[in-house]
């Protein structure tokens, strides 16, 4: 096992620590907020350290802070890092080389790292790309892709795709309660189904469809009233939008 550095404390740095833990001799944790760095410290196995001043020399860098906060994480870090492997959204290469590093690489986990359940889009210099790979393997599946637009892509699917899903569970959660279930019997079942459509994940999303949708009957009923409401249209126009959000 070898040293990672993880410079940010918010919750997707977290995430990525709670997957981590254990992955790593050392996992250092570098931020500005000493209350931060103590909680998660009482929480996972890792050292802590202050940004200012903080050296990154010859260190394997995960960069998990707010992309308007590069400039002012740029101005407290010294030396230069072997690899440096940012997380922030529609930051670019060109942007991210005013860290000091030898190579570098982006990546778009989400927060299912906490569970090793990610799935992280990667691009970059070989180098750091295969570094990146390695890493996030451990919290999950990864996915290559060669082009910056490609993981630009990714990241409004994989990285802002589970709030779209979270709204979708809500409103059959509220839709079960309409119906006359208790909240809590709406729950539960709505988070069976999708634990079940997980399981299915290797048919494709017709077949699924198909198989349940039978002529006249109670799911061909709901999936009008679906399309009635340009449903398809709306997740399709959430992705787009997120993608040039990333721009």
């Amino acid at each position: 096992m070898a040293t990672i550095t993880i410079i940010g404390t918010g919750k997707m740095a977290e995430a990525i620590i709670a997957g981590l833990a254990g992955s790593y001799e050392t996992i250092e944790v570098v931020g500005r907020n000493a209350q931060a760095l103590q909680n998660l410290a009482s929480k996972y196995p890792i050292q802590t350290a202050p940004l200012e001043n903080f050296d990154i020399e010859g260190k394997t860098v995960i960069l998990a802070v707010k992309p308007y906060a590069l400039e002012e994480v740029r101005k407290q870090l010294c030396g230069k890092a072997h690899i440096l492997i940012s997380i922030l959204a529609g930051t670019s290469l060109e942007a991210l080389r005013s860290i000091d590093a030898q190579y570098y690489a982006r990546a778009m986990p989400n927060i299912a790292a906490s569970k090793k359940a990610s799935t992280t889009t990667i691009m970059g210099d070989s180098e750091a790309k295969a570094k990146a790979l390695e890493i996030f393997e451990k919290i999950g599946k990864t996915i290559a892709v060669d082009t910056e637009k490609e993981l630009d892509i990714a990241t409004a699917i994989a990285g802002s795709g589970p709030a779209f899903l979270a709204l979708a569970e809500e409103a059959i959660v509220d839709g079960g309660v309409a119906c006359g279930l208790t909240r809590e019997s709406a729950k539960a079942l709505t988070k069976g189904l999708f634990a079940s459509y997980a399981a299915l994940a290797d048919m494709h999303p017709a077949a699924i469809k198909e198989s349940v949708m039978s002529p006249g009957g109670t799911t061909a009923a709901g999936i009008k009233a679906l399309e009635a409401k340009a449903v398809r249209a709306a997740f399709i126009d959430a992705i787009t939008a997120a993608y040039e959000r990333t721009k």
